[in-house]
């Protein structure tokens, strides 16, 4: 953390004395998968926050300490340790809590990092937000298992300006929707003491024991670890792309035109599109590729609580999420139909996701280690993440920092509206400036030429 940051204090939060005792959870395939990849996920909430250090000191900090304390009763796991064997073929990895494991809260102070540099939708240094989501401890080895924690939060002041808290955790422990009821009611705790909707932890995911023996053979499992730092990444920028309710609109109206067989397209998959076809127009304009044969993919991950047979409960506490997604050639997808290209292709393959998952596991498995360029989607418009409000108000921002490992984009709810997308993206400052000028103008052109009607105006990019 070098000098930017003060740390003022750091606590371990466990759950109240004999609350939970001991308590141990067995990772199901869904979770299995996500020990193959080494990077944790990491999330800032950026909040305004007009009061002195004192006041920080004296109100925010037993608050949050206690009723975080609180909701980890309920929310056990996120104090728990990942517990992965010597053999983990003879003896699956599981969640294990006993009483007095805790969960590291830091809380720190800057005096030295722009708060309302860091808040904003223009491209900024990704090492810059670093220092504000902690780390997790790393991996102990324990007679013939390893023991690794699982969480870790950081809330920093900045003095009369704001307040972040960046959350860590390895996404094995749940996906979004799992953690987002965590965080709601941690929220609910800290503004009116009530909890509001509980976990469910029952395993109640069937799933052939041969996927598991499939992903436990592999030697990723053997070798895991909290991964000790961020990476470096100061040839990197970070944006935010807002799609409004009137550029989604127009650009279905359009789409309907191009593509008239289709009868219905999401909000995400446009956006998700939009986003994927401006990427690859503005590689290629940087970096100057578009070979006939090179190939890009887009993946994201869909919830499949309610599309199991039977069904899960919304409130199962755990990832329930697989991924899906839709690649062609890099020619096709910066071409003039490049777009509607890319709707088609996402949309068919979020519809025939929903015909099973486990008989294709295998092979999508397989093809998710394919050495194609992919870009992922981490984050869900399904949960407003901008509803995460500890008592100062709503977050004047959210960031997924852990995109800083992968080539990935986040896709959330606007700030503004429900109905508007937020697109966080990291690239290089070159390749940055030419998407966000790419993506102004291809919308521009796109939304004057749907109807003879004035065009919207409210095109909002950095």
């Amino acid at each position: 953390m070098g000098e930017l940051l003060n740390i003022v204090e750091k606590c371990q939060i466990s759950a109240p004395a004999n609350s939970v005792g001991e308590r141990s959870l067995a990772l199901t395939f869904y979770d299995l998968r996500w020990l193959l990849y080494k990077h944790p996920v990491h999330q800032l909430f950026l909040y305004d926050f007009h009061h002195s250090r004192s006041h920080f000191v004296e109100t925010v900090i037993p608050n949050l300490k206690q009723s975080l304390s609180t909701t980890l009763e309920h929310f056990f796991l996120f104090a728990s340790n990942l517990i992965v064997h010597t053999n983990p073929t003879s003896k699956k990895p599981e969640f294990r809590h006993v009483e007095g494991d805790s969960l590291m809260l830091t809380f720190a102070e800057s005096d030295n990092l722009d708060f309302n540099y860091l808040k904003g939708d223009h491209p900024r240094e990704c090492d810059k937000f670093h220092p504000l989501v902690p780390l997790i401890e790393g991996a102990t080895k324990v007679s013939d298992f390893v023991k690794m924690p699982v969480c870790s939060i950081q809330v920093t002041l900045f003095p009369n300006s704001g307040v972040t808290i960046g959350i860590t955790n390895n996404h094995a422990l749940c996906d979004a929707r799992s953690k987002y009821a965590f965080l709601m009611a941690w929220t609910s705790i800290a503004k009116y003491g009530t909890i509001g909707l509980l976990p469910s932890y029952d395993r109640v995911i069937i799933c052939p024991n041969s996927l598991d023996d499939m992903l436990l053979k592999l030697p990723q499992i053997k070798t895991i670890d909290n991964t000790p730092e961020l990476v470096d990444l100061s040839n990197k920028v970070r944006a935010t792309f807002v799609l409004t309710r009137a550029n989604i609109n127009w650009l279905k109206k359009w789409l309907l035109v191009q593509l008239p067989t289709l009868e219905y397209v999401s909000s995400f998959v446009v956006g998700c599109a939009y986003v994927w076809t401006c990427i690859a127009k503005s590689q290629v304009l940087v970096e100057g590729k578009n070979g006939e044969y090179e190939v890009e993919r887009f993946s994201c991950s869909m919830d499949w609580r309610s599309r199991l047979d039977p069904p899960v409960p919304q409130t199962y506490f755990g990832n329930c999420v697989w991924p899906t997604g839709a690649q062609t050639q890099t020619t096709i997808l910066t071409g003039d139909r490049g777009f509607p290209t890319a709707v088609k292709l996402l949309e068919k393959a979020i519809r025939e996701s929903n015909k099973g998952m486990f008989e294709d596991a295998e092979i999508l498995l397989e093809k998710t280690f394919l050495p194609i360029p992919t870009i992922g989607v981490a984050g869900t418009p399904k949960l407003n993440v901008y509803n995460v409000d500890f008592g100062w108000g709503k977050p004047k921002k959210y960031e997924v920092i852990s995109l800083d490992y992968y080539d990935s984009v986040s896709v959330n709810v606007s700030k503004d509206s429900p109905e508007e997308l937020e697109i966080g993206l990291r690239l290089p400052p070159k390749q940055m400036d030419a998407f966000l000028t790419i993506s102004r103008n291809e919308l521009e052109s796109i939304l004057s030429d749907s109807s003879s009607d004035p065009s919207p105006t409210n095109v909002q990019c950095p």
